[in-house]
C-alpha cells in the first residue's frame, strides 16, 4: 500500500514538473473528459486523496474550491500541506486497519459502508486514472506524457519509513 501511494507521489511531482514547460492558458484550457483542465485535475487528485485520508481519521472533509486554486504553485502548496497529514497515516498503516468500516452519511441522507482497504486503494486507482487522463491530454498538446511505469522508480528501496 505504502509503495503505490509513494509511486503515485513521485508520479504527481514528475506531472507538476512537466506542468511547468505550459501556458497559464494551457493549464486551465478545459478539456475533453476529467474534471476539467489539467490544473483543475491536479486540485482534484490532492482534494481526493486529503479528503478520504480525513474521512478515515474522523476529521471533517474538505469543502475547498478550484477557483481558490488557479495556480500550479498554489496546487504544489497545497499538496505540500495535505502531505503533512497524509503521510504519517500511510507510514502507520497497517494490516490491523484494514477492515475497520467507514460510515459515510451522503447528502441524500444514505449512509454507505466501505472498509478502510477499500477506501485506501480507492484513493490509489483514482489518482492513477487522473494520470491516465493527464497523459492523453499530454498527447493532445504534443507533449510527451510522464511516464506511468512503476519499475525502475526504485520505489521497492523507498518504503515510507
Amino acid at each position: 500500500m505504502q509503495t503505490l501511494f509513494h509511486y503515485n507521489w513521485m508520479v504527481r511531482e514528475e506531472w507538476y514538473k512537466w506542468c511547468e514547460e505550459l501556458t497559464e492558458e494551457e493549464l486551465l484550457q478545459k478539456r475533453t473528459g476529467g474534471v476539467g483542465s489539467i490544473l483543475q485535475t491536479l486540485f482534484h487528485i490532492v482534494d481526493v486523496e486529503w479528503s478520504w485520508i480525513r474521512l478515515l481519521q474522523g476529521k471533517p472533509d474538505f469543502e475547498e474550491s478550484f477557483d481558490n486554486y488557479k495556480s500550479l504553485d498554489q496546487i504544489r502548496k497545497l499538496d505540500a500541506e495535505f502531505r503533512k497529514d497524509v503521510e504519517p497515516f500511510v507510514k502507520n498503516w497497517n494490516e490491523s486497519m484494514e477492515n475497520n468500516i467507514l460510515s459515510d452519511i451522503q447528502p441524500n441522507g444514505r449512509v454507505d459502508t466501505d472498509t478502510w482497504g477499500e477506501v485506501i486503494r480507492h484513493v490509489i486507482v483514482h489518482e492513477i486514472h487522473h494520470i491516465g487522463q493527464l497523459s492523453i491530454w499530454a498527447r493532445e498538446l504534443d507533449k510527451k506524457p510522464v511516464s506511468a511505469n512503476l519499475i525502475g522508480r526504485g520505489l521497492s528501496t523507498h518504503i515510507i519509513k
